[in-house]
């Protein structure tokens, strides 16, 4: 089960890969508008975001529902050939595979802390991360045009598509125990500073997954240097994934409120030194603690806290995933268009507020 995992983490993470580093250079390659693409970026958040909430009303994320994901992404990543140069056709088909993404990954999730335990949970993930960074390492060799991506997003869909399928099955008869599902106890007002602090940790991030490289060339750093801050980020990120199990064995509150600070900071270091190597490879050092630690921490929080699993990680990925990067993108992209020189130091004052909130819930949980 492990080695399925792991080879599921790097496939599918990828896809988001190839998603987020090429499709919007290969969109605006073939004509789009700066408008149009943004808009067409923006559905899969927004869907990430509503799904829950379907759940919450009665919908179940069961092997029947999760193989008819698997199925939709593979008809949605076939569907961008046909599609590719006609608007409405191109956001049905990124709405399809935001829908299957969104559906795939929480329960796999579930599967990961169920059979191999939070401790264990970060040596599987890094694969994902290592699948990031290499795809983007491949692709920019061979990208010679909008086929080419394509080419790579359908044939490590259809190969991640069969190593979920092959995931769940094995797994079923352990999430059968959670067929017993209890009533919701996802209580979003009750819990709203911990939901809180999750929204805007994530709306913190979007000037850096939208802006980041253009904000540092901006600045006078190459572009090869931006791609070496790049790849230090996830190659920190790939260590702490590896022995993070020991920080996850105590108060995952605190450690939530420690990753968030150091979030703040990170974001901090980088309004106020925008241009100087030595403090922006310690804030891409921070990416091991602001991701890779935050979001291990978080996930099993949600496992522990709340009986309903499931639908736990469908909010998770909904409201930090979804609601959090659709206005993070949205905010940053119209700072950096007004205030560009506060771009960072907005993102701080986010992060700033999650650390707050998050301070907030752990006092009111003692």
């Amino acid at each position: 089960m492990i080695r399925l995992l792991s080879l599921f983490y790097y496939f599918y993470f990828s896809i988001v890969g190839i998603y987020v580093i090429f499709l919007p250079k290969v969109l605006s390659s073939v004509g789009y508008s700066a408008s149009e693409i943004g808009f067409i970026f923006s559905a899969a958040p927004l869907i990430r975001f509503l799904l829950p909430f379907l759940f919450m009303k009665g919908l179940a994320l069961n092997s029947r529902l999760f193989n008819g994901a698997l199925l939709l992404l593979c008809l949605s990543s076939a569907s961008f050939y046909l599609s590719l140069d006609h608007f409405f056709l191109l956001l049905l088909s990124n709405i399809g595979l935001g829908i299957g993404l969104s559906l795939v990954l929480p329960y796999v999730e579930l599967i990961s802390l169920n059979a191999i335990g939070k401790e264990r949970y970060g040596k599987v993930r890094l694969f994902g991360s290592v699948g990031f960074i290499l795809v983007a390492l491949v692709l920019v060799k061979f990208l010679s045009g909008a086929t080419v991506a394509l080419n790579f997003l359908f044939f490590l869909t259809l190969i991640m598509v069969v190593i979920a399928y092959f995931v769940q099955a094995f797994s079923q008869k352990s999430l059968e125990n959670d067929q017993e599902l209890p009533k919701s106890d996802i209580a979003l007002l009750r819990d709203w500073k911990f939901w809180s602090a999750l929204l805007l940790m994530q709306m913190s991030f979007g000037s850096f997954y939208n802006f980041f490289t253009i904000y540092e060339t901006d600045q006078g750093l190459s572009l090869d240097m931006t791609i070496y801050l790049w790849s230090f980020g996830v190659i920190v990120e790939v260590v702490m994934l590896f022995f993070q199990g020991r920080f996850l064995r105590g108060n995952l509150l605190s450690v939530l409120q420690i990753t968030i600070f150091a979030t703040a900071l990170r974001w901090l270091l980088v309004y106020a030194f925008p241009a100087t190597l030595g403090v922006l490879f310690f804030a891409q050092s921070l990416h091991a603690l602001s991701f890779a630690l935050f979001h291990s921490a978080a996930i099993s929080y949600l496992f522990m806290h709340y009986s309903h699993k499931k639908l736990a990680q469908q909010f998770f990925s909904g409201i930090s995933y979804g609601l959090g990067a659709l206005l993070g993108a949205v905010l940053s992209g119209f700072i950096y268009e007004y205030y560009p020189p506060y771009l960072f130091l907005s993102s701080a004052l986010i992060a700033f507020g999650a650390f707050g909130m998050m301070t907030w819930y752990k006092r009111s949980c003692s």
